[in-house]
């Protein structure tokens, strides 16, 4: 077991409790970076030991830091340290124009003389996230010139509630763009635009009923997991293999909606064959009211063959939910996603959700469907393949001294890749090698659900927001720790 993280030296003759003199060492441990964001601690039943405590003495401190926020319960993993960013909005106050914890003093900047702000600066030098995207080569000026137009001309229509499908004239334009990059069969009357995925999932639960059991991909999109738990959905999930998700496992459940990532499956990377698409379509056609939710969030990226036409185009049944998004493909902030109902539900939608109004400014539909029509799109898409294909084709060439040690897979598309470790060792412990060395990697554990004590350890890397000297650099330092 590794070193344990906390020294705790209990005073019995203290006026405060055992278990406040737990909570206020474990709390200010935190508060000045001696536990790190996502550092795991020891289990209540090993610190109660450790202390000759009672177990219900630990207990009521991790669940009085569980509750304030600064700690976080991971079912079935344990206790983690939360993140900055949730830590930051605890107790803070305003120090010039930035926030600190609350009774903590500036620690001026120092040389490498091992102090805590010169580690949480290399800890965040090269973050190999897989959600980023590179923003350097946004067309800033061409979109400044298309809201300035569209406002110069702007009348009072555009600045009318609108229709609470969105726009007709975006989603006619998104329409087109689907059937001929993505093979999406489909009207425009059957496109929902909303303000990113998260609305159209929650928007989904209207539309579907409430207490539908939702089947996911094991590991999966976490968020999306969250947003189904939130609408009291009971999830079960399916394990996957080389091929996407099991079709026979699924066969297992009571099921009656799947959601599923067949072009590209996140966090694993795996592309669903045609085959396993067939058995999926099969299985949702064989009783009423079963539904596919096909989330292809980044379809627009892949790097070896032909794209891979969506799950919908190969829909006869009207049983596939398809939705995508613009904020891979353009920008984050630009927060417009879109969803394909098929007709059974769009009827549904009509009749139960149609008072509910659109999410997305008219001005911003606007704005992008001129961006698509006017070949802007098509432009900057082409650009950023090219840009990525040339990342994607480095952080494969840099890591090519890796093969040895690690099986590297999930390449063909998208902006990350995984490293398989073959010599048993942990993904905490990978991860926090990789962590003291500045560089910020991401375990599958984390997207996986249930226990998987048996699991070779997975590491993700992403790499669509760093440069190229930045890959290189990570890459470097992850030899240094790893091989």
């Amino acid at each position: 077991m590794k070193e344990l993280p906390i020294h705790i030296q209990l005073h019995p003759e203290n006026s405060k409790t055992l278990y406040e003199q737990i909570y206020e060492y474990i709390r200010e441990e935190i508060k000045a970076g001696s536990l790190l964001q996502n550092e795991k601690l020891p289990s209540a039943r090993f610190l109660a030991d450790y202390l000759q405590v009672s177990r219900t003495t630990v207990d009521m401190a991790y669940d009085q830091l569980v509750s304030e926020g600064y700690l976080e319960a991971r079912p079935r993993k344990g206790y983690f340290v939360s993140t900055y960013e949730e830590l930051n909005a605890i107790d803070r106050i305003p120090q010039g124009d930035r926030y600190l914890p609350s009774g903590q003093e500036e620690i001026p900047r120092r040389g490498e003389d091992g102090s805590h702000q010169q580690a949480v600066q290399t800890m965040l030098s090269y973050d190999f996230s897989p959600n980023a995207i590179d923003m350097r080569y946004f067309p800033y000026a061409t979109w400044k010139k298309i809201t300035k137009n569209i406002l110069v001309d702007a009348n009072s229509k555009m600045f009318s509630l609108g229709e609470p499908q969105g726009d007709p004239e975006l989603r006619t334009t998104i329409c087109r763009y689907l059937h001929g990059s993505r093979g999406v069969n489909c009207e425009p009357e059957q496109i929902i635009i909303g303000a990113g995925n998260d609305y159209l999932l929650l928007l989904l639960e209207k539309i579907l009923g409430r207490h539908i059991r939702v089947a996911m991909e094991n590991p999966t999109y976490t968020k999306a997991y969250k947003i189904f738990r939130s609408c009291a959905y009971p999830v079960c999930f399916i394990p996957m293999d080389e091929s996407g998700l099991r079709v026979d496992c699924l066969r297992q459940t009571d099921a009656q909606v799947a959601y599923v990532m067949p072009s590209h499956q996140y966090p694993t990377g795996v592309s669903m064959p045609i085959g396993r698409r067939m058995e999926l379509l099969k299985w949702a056609a064989e009783a009423e009211d079963r539904y596919l939710i096909e989330d292809d969030y980044d379809s627009e990226f892949r790097y070896k063959g032909k794209p891979l036409p969506s799950l919908q185009a190969s829909d006869h049944n009207g049983r596939v939910v398809y939705i995508g998004t613009f904020s891979k493909a353009i920008a984050p902030a630009i927060r417009i996603s879109y969803m394909v109902l098929p007709y059974p539900l769009l009827e549904r939608y009509r009749r139960e959700c149609g008072f509910y109004s659109s999410t997305v400014s008219r001005i911003d539909q606007t704005i992008l469907n001129e961006f698509i029509q006017d070949g802007y799109f098509e432009r900057y898409l082409n650009k950023m393949r090219k840009r990525y294909r040339e990342k994607h084709d480095l952080i494969l060439n840099e890591l090519k001294a890796f093969e040895r040690a690690f099986d590297i897979s999930g390449s063909n598309a998208g902006l990350h890749v995984l490293l398989t470790d073959r010599h048993g060792r942990a993904e905490e412990e990978l991860a926090e090698a990789a962590a003291k060395e500045g560089v910020k990697v991401y375990r599958m554990q984390d997207f996986r659900m249930g226990e998987h004590t048996d699991d070779a350890a997975m590491l993700i890397l992403g790499y669509g927001a760093l440069t190229d000297e930045e890959i290189r650099e990570g890459i470097a330092r992850l030899k240094k720790v790893w091989l």
